[in-house]
């Protein structure tokens, strides 16, 4: 408690919860799309159990550090290329994030799905998808977590704070990206761009967060000009 409350404690509990949040930015993304495909009365209830999941997998996964440490021990070497359980992990959820949003995007494009009476996605399924890339994102946010601080209850309410914030704004980043298309879409395509970094860190090949966040910024300036110019020129009609 009393490194908490000094100042290199309270600097690096601020550093570490933008940093989680930062990165619970993926998490949210897809949270908000899987639950778009529910029944309306079912959606927020999806995405509190969604977020309230990831919250207890990651203090789990924290208890377990070291286990989690141990992911990164090869498994199997060919010639200079290792692979971990960490890398298959990372391999896979990339693969399932992939196959995931093509598909939300083929139903989106070809115009399924539209009517939200219709249960396009059973509420069981939604929260396994949900527990499932919650437990990808973790490993890539507590290995980050591990790296910068060294003092797990700072860790702790770091991400108890990031993921409270993420439950707070979930809804009205959920109701944005689902009542405007071309957001739906945007947001659909920075899951296949996560998607791929998954599987290119699962590969050993790193790709600097910084590029990643900034492009996703830079495609959503953009597009709230544009919504703003059409909104504009709507109201000129």
């Amino acid at each position: 408690m009393v490194e908490l409350l000094s100042a290199e404690g309270l600097i690096s509990l601020l550093t570490l919860t933008f940093l989680e949040i930062v990165l619970g930015i993926d998490n949210i993304v897809f949270i908000s799309i899987v639950s778009g495909r529910l029944p309306v009365s079912q959606q927020s209830k999806a995405r509190n159990i969604g977020i309230t999941l990831a919250l207890i997998v990651r203090i789990l996964l924290l208890l377990g550090v070291n286990w989690i440490i141990g992911l990164r021990a090869p498994i199997f070497t060919i010639q200079e290329f290792t692979l971990s359980y960490r890398d298959l992990i990372l391999v896979i959820g990339g693969l399932f994030l992939l196959a995931k949003s093509t598909s939300e995007m083929h139903a989106k494009l070809e115009g399924k799905h539209e009517d939200r009476d219709v249960k396009v996605l059973t509420f069981r399924s939604a929260i396994i998808q949900i527990v499932l890339l919650d437990l990808v994102f973790s490993l890539d946010s507590i290995l980050t977590a591990v790296g910068l601080v060294e003092n797990l209850a700072i860790i702790i309410i770091a991400i108890v704070i990031s993921l409270g914030v993420m439950l707070i704004f979930s809804k009205k980043i959920s109701s944005f990206i689902n009542n405007h298309p071309t957001m739906k879409l945007l947001a659909i395509s920075f899951l296949l761009m996560i998607g791929m970094v998954l599987v290119m860190e699962g590969l050993h090949v790193h790709v600097p967060k910084g590029y990643i966040y900034f492009s996703m910024a830079f495609a959503l300036g953009v597009e709230i000009l544009n919504m703003k110019i059409r909104k504009k020129a709507a109201k000129r009609i």
